[in-house]
């Protein structure tokens, strides 16, 4: 059996376990841009997901799959990190979240609302990352990776059994890219399920490792410069079980600039009244780069989340009004 339909398998298991903690988004119809782009266009919803975001589904597969007293420990200051944070304080399961000194005071506040420990450690995520791993084999806990684990990516997977009931039919998904876990359990539900359905990896030019690491063939450092669609940036773990999933499940892979970017979210909250983060943003820029391609056919755009900077938005917005 090949992994993705391994990966699938796992994704259905944990719809079971997790399915009366998380919300079912609707496949929301395209109001302007689909008509535009001469497409049946639909937005998965995840932006209204439990704390936000898509990450909260991964969070409760894991946390649920593990023995009742076995203790968690993540690093995170954004989506993965509120989400587990929640997940753990609905099931009333140990928890620590490192993060970096350097933290907003909002996200530091958000996380630690859920009453979990929470260690300030490294100046920035990715030094509190390696001294969570650390922390984790010395207290005997278990580390949880915001992507690069099986539990995590059959979580995110269930997004990928919602469509299958809410669309009779498919033709093109397009996914953000990040560390590779959405698009891995999305695209492993498709491709299990739905073969004949095209699966887009959508990478911002400022940061794209899972792309340039999926044309190698392997994990490949990159530079990472600042991004609107922050919630994709990084690097990957050198072990990444994500990398040889993608590989198998991705068909295509657009790449956007952060211009196509900020218009792409501008849109989204202009002509279809979303207003979502920038990775979010990302999906709808890569449909619209290939939305030629595309036409008489139906499009989903993955909405991966909504936790935004409110200033950084209303930035976007004024200069697509006023350009």
């Amino acid at each position: 059996m090949t992994e993705y339909l391994k990966s699938a398998a796992r994704s259905v298991q944990a719809r079971k376990r997790i399915g009366d903690y998380i919300e079912t988004t609707p496949l929301i119809a395209s109001r302007e841009i689909g008509a535009e782009t001469g497409s049946d266009l639909y937005f998965k919803a995840e932006h209204l997901q439990k704390t936000g975001s898509f990450k909260f589904r991964g969070a409760m597969s894991k946390i649920t799959a593990l023995p009742e007293d076995k203790g968690v420990i993540t690093a995170s200051s954004g989506n993965h990190g509120i989400a587990s944070a929640q997940a753990a304080a609905l099931l009333n399961r140990p928890m620590t979240v490192y993060l970096g000194v350097g933290v907003s005071k909002a996200k530091l506040a958000k996380i630690r609302s859920y009453g979990i420990e929470v260690v300030l450690s490294g100046e920035d995520s990715g030094q509190a990352e390696v001294h969570a791993q650390e922390a984790a084999v010395k207290r005997g806990l278990t580390y949880v990776s915001p992507y690069n684990d099986e539990q995590i990516i059959a979580g995110q997977g269930t997004i990928g059994l919602e469509l299958l009931e809410q669309a009779p039919r498919i033709d093109n998904v397009f996914i953000a890219m990040g560390g590779g876990g959405l698009i891995s359990g999305i695209g492993s539900v498709l491709k299990s399920f739905s073969p004949q359905t095209k699966i887009y990896g959508v990478a911002a030019e400022a940061s794209c490792a899972l792309a340039v690491s999926m044309q190698e063939g392997k994990v490949v450092e990159t530079e990472h410069l600042p991004t609107l669609a922050d919630g994709v940036a990084g690097g990957m773990d050198d072990d990444s079980i994500t990398l040889p999933l993608a590989i198998e499940v991705v068909d295509e892979v657009v790449t956007c600039s952060e211009d196509e970017i900020a218009s792409a979210l501008a849109q989204l909250a202009i002509k279809e009244h979303h207003l979502v983060e920038g990775a979010a943003g990302l999906a709808l820029a890569g449909y619209l780069k290939v939305a030629e391609h595309c036409k008489g056919q139906v499009n989903v755009v993955l909405l991966c989340g909504g936790n935004f900077e409110f200033s950084t938005v209303l930035n976007v917005i004024n200069s697509a009004e006023n350009a």
